[in-house]
Order: structure tokens, then C-alpha cells, then sequence
């Protein structure tokens, strides 16, 4: 199992921008199709990007493409979104996952995954 430890949430203005870290603590981190998930309150649980364990592949949701961007440092173990021109509506808490699926569409469950504790994003009017 993957620890998992997200870093980087914070209360922000809309057009903004934040920075999320995932720390992992498993050497084998870097065999993980990684993904950012969010949960605004009273709306489901939906993955907002993810990546293939190379880096070579990604997936973004709708909502966030051409505004957030999804990396990793597999030598670091740490996994980033970067979110820019953030709005009211992105505001949640960000979960990281390491997930064991096959990447293809990268459109992840979450179902077969670690998670971390998550952190707040809030995005003001």
C-alpha cells in the first residue's frame, strides 16, 4: 500500500493559481498510474486528472483542461497539479491516488486505489 500525503490547498481568489503535491512513500511509486480526484461538498467523488506511471500519458477532465496541468518526479516520488485561472467552482478537497488499474482512458474510479487525506481548495468570487 501507498502512503500518500497531499500538500499545497489553500484559500485563493478566482484567476488564481495553487500548486498541489503528493508526497508517496513506497519505492515503488513510480509503478503507479497517479490521479487528482475532487469532492465539492454534496456532489460525488470525480477524477479530475491522471497519469501513466511514465509521465507519457494523461487525462483531464472537461471541467479543467487547458487550466490544470498533471505531472510527477518519480526520482522525488511526488505527484503535482498545477491549476491555473482557478474558479469558484473548482473549489473541494483534492485527493491524490495511486492507482493500481491499467492507465487506458485515464479516466480512473478510484475503486482500485490508495488515497491520501486530501486537502481544501477554496476559490473565492
Amino acid at each position: 500500500q501507498v502512503q500518500l500525503v497531499e500538500s499545497g490547498g489553500g484559500l485563493v481568489q478566482a484567476g488564481d493559481s495553487l500548486r498541489l503535491s503528493c508526497a508517496g512513500s513506497e519505492r515503488t511509486f513510480s509503478t503507479y498510474a497517479m490521479g487528482w480526484f475532487r469532492q465539492a461538498p454534496g456532489k460525488e467523488r470525480d477524477v479530475v486528472a491522471s497519469i501513466s506511471w511514465s509521465g507519457d500519458r494523461t487525462y483531464y477532465a472537461d471541467s479543467v483542461n487547458g487550466r490544470f496541468t498533471i505531472s510527477r518526479d518519480n526520482a522525488k516520488r511526488t505527484l503535482y497539479l498545477q491549476m491555473n485561472s482557478l474558479k469558484p467552482e473548482d473549489t473541494a478537497v483534492y485527493y491524490c491516488t495511486a492507482d493500481r488499474s491499467a492507465f487506458g482512458s485515464g479516466r480512473f474510479t478510484g475503486d482500485n486505489a490508495d488515497w491520501g487525506q486530501g486537502t481544501q481548495v477554496t476559490v473565492s468570487s
